[in-house]
């Protein structure tokens, strides 16, 4: 009987629906016992009392497990939940800033980007132009190099500053930051 596991879609061949005439068995336990022929192997798995299963199909040979089939399956999605619930999504965050911002405003935005960065969430820093201000983009240009600076601690450069549109953007990732290691290789030189 060929079952499948319904989140990943994953087909086992199971038993006598296994097709290949050798196979790779190990125990329940996960010991090998060899390379032995299929019905040598289903004779193995009846005296036990439980499933030849078929986990590994396209190696050379077939990898089979005796093992409770319904006890794999059951462990296979607790295994998968385990993973899905280990794994956090990594978010990104916008800052947004100006091109004539005061120092304490600086201040409070670096201080958000801090926290963004310190949940493990990527930050994207937006300096919005308008009007006139299009005519001094280094006003905005200076603004990220002060942000970068600060957050150089926490935080590495994942995509340089790029003009979108009327808007400045840059993206910072968590982690140690590049110029950081570079200082650090320097001083090592000296």
């Amino acid at each position: 009987m060929i079952q499948r596991n319904r989140n990943t879609k994953r087909f086992y061949r199971v038993n006598e629906r296994i097709s290949a005439p050798n196979l790779r068995v190990l125990e329940s336990d996960g010991k090998q016992i060899g390379v032995i022929n299929k019905f040598d192997a289903l004779k193995r798995a009846k005296e036990v009392g439980l499933d030849l299963v078929e986990i590994a199909p396209m190696a050379n040979p077939p990898v089979a497990k005796i093992i409770d089939f319904n006890k794999f399956l059951y462990q296979e999605e607790k295994r998968k939940r385990e993973e899905r619930r280990k794994v956090k999504a990594s978010e990104t965050k916008e800052v947004r800033l100006g091109p004539f911002m005061d120092d304490h405003d600086l201040l409070v935005m670096i201080n958000r980007a801090r926290e963004f960065l310190a949940d493990s969430n990527k930050v994207r820093l937006v300096v919005k132009f308008t009007g006139r201000q299009m005519a001094h983009p280094e006003f905005g240009h200076q603004i990220l190099e002060r942000t970068i600076d600060a957050l150089s601690d926490v935080s590495k450069v994942e995509r340089d500053k790029k003009f979108e549109g009327r808007q400045l953007i840059i993206i910072l990732a968590p982690g140690k930051g590049k110029k950081d290691e570079k200082d650090e290789k320097d001083e090592k030189e000296n």
